[in-house]
């Protein structure tokens, strides 16, 4: 079908759902939306600049930093952030290694690689806290230069290792999926297998916290403890390799992590006596961080749209409600969102990597329910609801039912209101610090802190439903009848070769999920190719469209099929501009489709004030791939 005589086309919305006095949208509603989409098409760029300009050799304010390093910040006095944190790189490069799967981009790639070459080399660093073989891999921070930090610190912070092998992994599968096994296997596995080897080895032992001023036992470290357990098993088997100590120590990760469930939240250190609550954002970053599009609501992962993370996420934004800034905030509206209630550091403020990964939980859960395509909302989560949406009550609602539409655009709403938030309380250049202050605003503490636009680049990724692939959660799972308290030792190895091969591209998109509407998961088929491959019976198709927007547009696509909308404008799939310069107009997003399918598409710009734009006719058509590949690219432009 052709699309004719729809220029400029008025959204109209009803008022209310027959029957049930259940609202969608309202113009108000929607005004804040667009006000938040023009928000992200502006901060979007900002953010990834931020982030490369933090990286050496080349970024613009790591002078002094080693190819591939990541300082935490440019400031080098109140505070003296100008270091590496093994952390603080790993989640930063998970953003982007996330990216370049999505978007093919070149440029990204040298970073990915200067930054596994230069963890290899860090690896191999003696420093306070051990060896190579003997804990060294703990240590927080380096100096910029990649030698030893030898001053006084919290340490060892033993969640580092696990996000760095989670980050490498992300990256391994691309390089299986594009022909690069061998590098996957001789570059990047043995920087990967001593990462896993502390972990198998350390899981059990207390450390310092990702605020690095508790000594116990971390939710967030068990937690993405776990996870890389589990991703590095599966990898290593995709390799042709094995990990026994990962198989047999994931299992008693996730039955330790259990613990941290009082009955009412989450208490974020365990094993430590220092008069806190536990209520802690800790554990929101946590839920982030171990997301898998595959995954139900589960509680024993704490997915982001379990009942018991739900209700945490209310927990921990309502301990700081006795902000200043915060203090007209009705209930049920977002936040400013610090690290704990008793923070002390720089007077204790909201910090905007928390404000936004309080966002990007809740937009999780809204791809889960949409991909689960029902709510059940049950009594340890009803609170949350009831927060958000008065009417909520106990039950299940399926998506077929207004209530579901109800509560998905409530939870939407809420989701938004703390990316404004964090626009409300940033600097007109877009430039993100540590924290802003609990009674003005005033951006505070570290200057353009790499964590902060990493977070916003992971969030913007969390709300167009641009989604990472699965690490294996729905087979992870299960917690074991009898929790040990166990550990398993090595094997660890110098990790060498850093020869990288001359990359001849590749497919963007590869990774399971990362779609905005997936019809169902990226699997291997049961039938074999003509080429002898394994067929697949699902491909992520990644849409990457070139045009030109103004402040306030967003770019949508919709087409003859459902993951595309159905030709219906509000079932439309958002397109992302986060990689959009003014030289590359880039907006993109990543749609799974059955492999084989044909179907007509058009794209089209929403405005500011809801109005929509149509590209010129005729309807554009596409047939996804049949046969080994799990990904393709179409690239357009505006016409």
């Amino acid at each position: 079908m052709f699309i004719k005589n729809f220029s400029r086309v008025a959204v109209v919305t009803s008022v209310l759902f027959a029957g049930h006095g259940i609202s969608i949208p309202t113009n108000s509603r929607l005004q804040k939306r667009a006000d938040v989409d023009s928000f992200i098409a502006s901060e979007s760029p900002i953010a990834l600049a931020g982030v490369l300009a933090n990286i050496g050799s080349s970024g613009s304010k790591a002078s002094g930093a080693a190819s591939g390093i990541v300082v935490a910040s440019p400031s080098k006095s109140d505070p003296d952030y100008f270091y590496t944190w093994t952390r603080d790189s790993a989640l930063v490069f998970k953003a982007l290694i996330d990216q370049f799967i999505v978007t093919g981009d070149s440029s990204l790639q040298t970073q990915i690689d200067n930054y596994i070459s230069a963890q290899a080399q860090l690896q191999g660093v003696s420093n306070p806290s051990g060896a190579l073989s003997s804990g060294g891999l703990a240590e927080p921070k380096f100096n910029a230069d990649m030698s030893a930090f030898t001053g006084a610190w919290g340490r060892p912070q033993r969640d580092g290792p696990a996000l760095r092998a989670t980050a490498l992994i992300a990256y391994s599968r691309w390089l299986i999926s594009n022909g690069y096994t061998s590098t996957a296997n001789n570059i990047v596995w043995p920087i990967i297998q001593n990462d896993l080897s502390y972990v198998t080895q350390y899981w059990n032992q207390t450390g310092f916290d990702l605020w690095e001023e508790v000594s116990g036992s971390s939710f967030f470290t068990i937690a993405v403890q776990h996870r890389a357990l589990v991703e590095g098993n599966i990898l290593a088997t995709s390799l042709g390799k094995s990990c026994s100590n990962c198989v047999s120590q994931a299992p008693q990760t996730l039955c330790f992590l259990q613990n941290f469930w009082n009955g009412n939240y989450i208490v974020s250190n365990i094993n430590v006596d220092n008069g806190r609550t536990g209520k802690d954002a800790n554990s929101i970053l946590a839920s982030i961080h171990t997301f898998d599009p595959l995954a139900g609501c589960d509680d024993t992962t704490f997915q982001p749209c379990s009942s018991k993370m739900l209700a945490n996420h209310k927990a921990v934004t309502d301990s700081f409600r006795s902000y200043s800034i915060n203090s007209e905030i009705a209930q049920g509206a977002a936040v400013a969102v610090g690290r704990y209630s008793e923070d002390s550091y720089y007077n204790g403020n909201p910090w905007y990597l928390n404000t936004l990964a309080a966002a990007e939980q809740l937009y999780d859960a809204l791809y889960q329910y949409n991909k689960l395509g029902s709510i059940t909302i049950t009594s340890t989560s009803l609170a949350f609801w009831t927060d958000i949406y008065s009417s909520a009550a106990a039950g299940t609602y399926a998506s077929t039912s207004s209530a579901f539409t109800a509560l998905t655009t409530a939870l939407k709403t809420y989701a938004d209101g703390y990316v404004a938030i964090v626009q409300k309380y940033i600097p007109s250049s877009g430039a993100l610090a540590e924290q802003f202050s609990k009674s003005d605003g005033t951006p505070l503490s570290a200057s353009d802190l790499t964590w902060s636009y990493a977070a916003f680049l992971t969030m913007v990724a969390a709300r167009n439903n641009v989604v990472p692939a699965s690490w294996g959660e729905p087979n992870a799972n299960s917690v074991p009848a009898i929790c040990s308290a166990t550990s398993a030792t090595g094997p660890y190895s110098t990790a060498t070769n850093t020869a990288w091969p001359t990359f001849s591209g590749g497919t963007s998109g590869t990774p399971t999920g990362t779609s905005t509407v997936t019809i169902k998961p990226t699997t291997t088929a049961t039938s074999t190719s003509a080429t002898g491959c394994a067929a697949v019976t699902s491909v992520a198709v990644t849409f990457n469209e070139l045009t030109t927007t103004t402040f306030g547009e967003n770019v949508f696509i919709v087409g003859s099929v459902s993951a595309l909308g159905s030709w219906k404008t509000g079932s439309a799939v958002a397109l992302s501009a986060s990689m959009y310069t003014a030289s590359n107009p880039l907006w993109y997003v990543t749609v799974t489709f059955p492999a084989g399918t044909t179907f007509e598409y058009k794209y089209f710009k929403k405005e500011s004030d809801e109005s929509i734009v149509w590209e010129s006719d005729p309807n554009r058509s596409y047939t996804v791939p049949s046969g080994c590949a799990t990904a393709a690219t179409e690239s357009d432009s505006w016409r």
